[in-house]
């Protein structure tokens, strides 16, 4: 099957391929995909490399027997394995690299999400490669992405990319699991991410890896529906990328979605974490869908604690699925006193004039129709 085509691509590369034994880097994968990456850039095409693979190089110099490795000692391995990484793929080309490190705090934060993609866009614009990762070391449980699969579709969509090519350790995904089962077929291409889909996902049997089928196809679904072709293909296969080159599919595409969110919205919906949500009344998640602000007249209750410029998810009734996220401009506490109010009475109330909309419709996003 041909490949659409594309100008610039974000590929991501795991651990699996990078530290294949678990105890330092190897070339074994890693100079097929490194070929792959000259003949685009020879080519004029922009590549972005997200790269994991900095715990696993750092394992040879910080020595733990057990299968469970302490958060504290991965992060000491991530520290010393980064720069080993970044040396193993600067070795292979003759046009500079960039190592840009970000953590989740930085993505969800918009000034800081802006800043990423500017500094990203001017490296593709002189002709660097920008080779990323988490930045293990450092992040917390709250900031972390958690897995370099979701981290690229989230740097595609900050760079506009075309196609994600996420290299995996088998050749795409499967309708059963081919280690289980010899006889399961590739699934060429995946129109539309369904339940299904996710359901013939499996996990990770690497220490140090922390992603899996399911977190690739969680990467699929942000990243196509911001416009990007997505591709699951086998890293380990040095034909993969000789098929790439000549337009063809080695693996498994998940097609992008015709009408794609805008940046901003995509930041919101995928991006953001949600910190409490906002119970609304049939009326109020019906006008939200029309794309109306959220305002306090049609609040019911509030849920968790947050402060104003957090993210919170928006339901109708309480057991119902979230309709909509969005950034809100109170905290939760100041919610508890204005729900249900009519703007023109908090005012008398309160003796000060609000803010008019809890939540501004650019800064809201429909997860699902009313």
């Amino acid at each position: 099957m041909n490949m659409p085509s594309w100008q610039r691509a974000v590929i991501k590369v795991g651990s699996a391929l990078i530290a294949p034994d678990e105890t330092g880097t190897s070339s074994k994968y890693l100079l097929a995909i490194a070929r792959f990456i000259i003949e685009c850039h020879e080519r004029g095409q922009e590549i972005v490399l997200v790269s994991s693979g900095s715990a696993a190089a750092g394992r040879k110099y910080i020595k733990y027997d057990s299968d469970t490795i302490p958060v504290t000692v991965k992060k000491a391995m991530a520290a010393v394995g980064q720069n080993e990484m970044m040396a193993s793929w600067t070795r292979f080309f003759d046009f500079p690299c960039a190592q840009v490190l970000m953590t989740h705090g930085d993505l969800r934060d918009r000034a800081r999400y802006v800043s990423i993609r500017n500094t990203l866009r001017t490296l593709l614009e002189h002709d660097i490669l920008p080779i990323v990762n988490e930045n293990d070391a450092l992040a917390t449980d709250e900031m972390k992405v958690g897995d370099n699969d979701n981290l690229a579709a989230m740097v595609a969509t900050l760079v506009d990319a075309d196609a994600l090519f996420i290299c995996s350790d088998i050749d795409g995904l499967f309708d059963a699991d081919p280690r289980v089962k010899p006889d399961a077929k590739k699934i060429p291409v995946v129109e539309t991410i369904t339940e299904e889909i996710f359901a013939l996902a499996g996990g990770t049997t690497n220490k140090i890896a922390t992603g899996g089928m399911r977190t690739k196809i969680e990467a699929a679904e942000k990243a196509t529906s911001h416009g990007v072709d997505t591709y699951i293909v086998n890293g380990r296969k040095g034909n993969t990328f000789e098929l790439l080159l000549r337009g063809e599919n080695p693996g498994t595409l998940f097609k992008r979605q015709k009408d794609p969110m805008s940046n901003k919205k995509h930041w919101l919906r995928h991006t953001l974490v949600s910190q409490g949500e906002i119970v609304v009344d049939a009326a109020t998640a019906s006008s939200l869908a029309n794309g109306e602000p959220l305002i306090t007249t049609g609040i019911l209750d509030i849920q968790g604690d947050f402060n104003r410029g957090d993210a919170v998810v928006i339901r109708s009734g309480d057991d119902a699925e979230a309709i909509a996220k969005g950034i809100c401009q109170y905290s939760s506490h100041e919610l508890m006193h204005l729900k249900g109010q009519e703007v023109s009475h908090i005012a008398e109330q309160y003796g000060y004039s609000p803010i008019t909309e809890v939540i501004h419709s650019n800064d809201l996003t429909i997860l699902e129709e009313v």
